[in-house]
This record gives C-alpha cells, structure tokens and sequence, in this order.
C-alpha cells in the first residue's frame, strides 16, 4: 500500500472530492464557456445584428451519414466543446502536455458518445483517461508513443463502454427536474432556485451542474434566478464594506468570493439564500421565465451577464434541448424584459439587503462580517 502511495503522489495523482469534484467541475465548466456557449453567442450576434463573417460557413463536414453540415465560426466553437471541456479537465488535473494534448481526442469522442448529456460523461471519462495518462507519463523511454496512445485508448474505451449510458441518465434527471417544474412551479421554483443559487457561491460549479443536466425551460428560469439572487444580493447587501469592487466583482463576477467569510459566520448566507426562495417562484409562476439558451447559461447567473445573454438568446433562437421540450422562438415582449430585469437584478438588489438588515437587528450579522479579502 505504501508503494502504492508514494507512486501516486510521485505522479501527481490526488484522488479527492476537491480535486475531482471542485478542481475538475470548475475546469469543465470554462471550457464549455470557451466553446459551447461563445459559439452560441456568436451565432446570435451574427444573427441579429447581421455580421457577416458571423453568419457565413467557414466549413462544411461531410458526416457518416454522407450529409454534408456546415459551420460558421460559433458553430465551430460550439462543436468543439467536449474537446475543451477535456483538456480544461486535464489542465486542473495538472496533466503533462503529452496527456494534456492527446485528451482533445478523449473528450470529442466523449461528448459525441454521450449525447445529451455529454457534459457528465466527460466529466468521468476525462478525468479516467488523465489519470492513466499521468501514471505512465515519461516511465518509458518511449514516452512520446505511450503516453498518448494510453490516453487515448483508455480514453475512448471508457467512453465507448459508459459515455452512453451515463448521457442517458443525466439527461433523464434534468428531464425529471424539468417536467417536475412544470407540474409544480412554485415548490421546484422554490427548490431548484435555492439549491443552484447555493451551488453557485459553493466551490463547485453550478455552470456545470446545469450543463449536465441539461437545464432549461422554467426549471433553467429557475436556476437563473437563484444564481442572480446570490450574486446580486451579495454584491449590493456588503457594498458598506466592499464598494464598487465589491460590487463588480460580486455581482458580475461570481459570490464564491463571500465563502471565506460564509465559514466564519453562516449566517451572511441567508439574505441571498432566502432571496432566492423568493424569486424563485416569481420567475416559474407569475413571468414564467425560461432558460432556452445553452444550459451552462442557467448555472451562470450575472457572470459577464451570460445568464441574461443565454435567456435573450433562447427568446430569439432555442437549442436543440430547448425544443425537444417544446420551446419555439419568440419576439419578447415588454413583460418578458420587464421580468428578466426584475428577477436578474431588481429584486436581489431591493430583497437581500432588507433581509440582511433584519439580520443585522437581530445580532446574526455585524459590521466586517461581508468584507471581501
């Protein structure tokens, strides 16, 4: 068992819920974000506003059916999101470049194999295939044909035998969540608003979690409220403490910010939290707002606004999981923006500061308790 330890950590191998769970996750959600949901942004803008270079086919693949498929610069970006999702899980696994590259491979395969719910396969295959990677990573004198055939066969195999199955089920729990939200809107309004908004300030990525799971519809309008309600509600309720960076830094950057302080004293967390519980069911039962852009969007609240982005785009141009539920383009309407903002910003901005206030009264919260390091 010890020489098994020491080969480990010689190899930089950690198996750990932080490494795997926090580490690699919040990899994975970057390189969706490089790929998946830029390449749907571009797309839209080029839509439109009419820019040109956006909207013309750079490339045309013919595929294993003879179809020919052609693909503009977003669509290429978009195309390539479980290469990158791969190699961003590589890079927070802290694999040599011979792994590094030879997962580009790993993770197109993967995601293809795993269909909709691709994201999650990765997640598991990319971090298997690393792994074995790194263990035989520069043990030969012939590194340069090992290393990256190992890789790649351990990569793919793995994905072969359970990219499919795993796709399969993650795609089936964001169904259940999702047809849940529109039985019940206002209890999953409720529970997916809170429970996303929370994993949003949590170490965790809560981009990724919507990601593979496939979350849009109102269940995706749900998440986005809760993520606004934490990013937000922090941002405005410490801005005493924090001020304009604070509030930049929170509000469109990310709350995980407040988790040093959240460890010292919880009970910072429950203007946001109870924010959330609110918005929630505004979003899923009085603007029935839905989430229809790519679902990382869902999970990614008012970061660089792409949580608003992915809602606007939906409006104009739903994906793929988007209309196997039924979703259609729409022309907004003025209650539709009137909504967005409201939950997105309004209502973070005016209910957790007032619930932190009554915090405040009650002795839970005092003056420091917010200050960012």
């Amino acid at each position: 068992m010890e020489t098994v330890k020491r080969f480990l950590k010689r190899k930089n191998i950690v198996i750990s819920a932080r490494r795997y769970g926090i580490d690699a996750l919040g990899a994975m959600a970057q390189g969706l974000f490089c790929s998946l949901l830029i390449g749907t942004i571009l797309n839209t803008l080029g839509t439109q506003f009419g820019i040109g270079f956006l909207q013309t086919a750079i490339v045309t693949i013919r595929d294993a059916a003879g179809y020919e498929v052609s693909y503009t610069i977003g669509g290429l970006a978009s195309f390539m999101s479980g290469a990158a999702m791969a190699v961003a899980i590589g890079y927070a696994l802290q694999a040599p470049p011979m792994v590094l590259f030879s997962l580009v491979t790993v993770g197109f395969a993967c995601n293809i194999l795993g269909g909709a719910g691709g994201p999650l396969a990765v997640l598991f295959v990319a971090i298997i295939a690393a792994e074995f990677g790194k263990a035989v990573s520069k043990e030969t004198k012939i590194d340069i044909l090992v290393t990256p055939i190992v890789t790649i066969l351990v990569g793919v195999g793995t994905a072969w035998l359970i990219a499919p199955p795993i796709g399969t089920a993650a795609s089936a729990f964001g169904n259940l969540i999702m047809e849940a939200t529109l039985l019940q809107p206002f209890f999953m309004g409720i529970l997916v608003s809170v429970l996303v908004g929370v994993a949003l300030t949590l170490p965790i990525s809560s981009a990724a979690i919507c990601s593979v799971l496939g979350l849009v519809g109102l269940a995706g309008g749900a998440a986005v409220a809760g993520c606004c309600a934490q990013m937000v509600g922090f941002a405005v309720m410490s801005f005493r403490e924090n001020g304009w960076g604070g509030l930049v830094s929170q509000g469109l950057g990310t709350s995980m910010l407040q988790m040093p302080n959240i460890v010292r004293n919880p009970r910072i967390w429950i203007a946001p939290t109870l924010t959330s519980a609110i918005t929630g069911p505004i979003a899923t039962c009085l603007f029935k707002l839905e989430m229809n852009g790519a679902p990382i969007n869902s999970g990614m609240g008012t970061c660089g606004l792409c949580g608003q982005i992915g809602v606007w785009t939906g409006w104009l141009s739903p994906v793929e999981k988007a209309v196997s539920q039924g979703a259609a383009a729409i022309t907004p309407s003025a209650f539709d923006w009137l909504g967005l903002l409201l939950i997105s910003f309004v209502l973070p901005a005016i209910l957790a500061p007032a619930i932190n206030l009554a915090c405040r009264r009650l002795g839970w919260v005092k003056d420091g308790d917010l200050t960012l390091a």
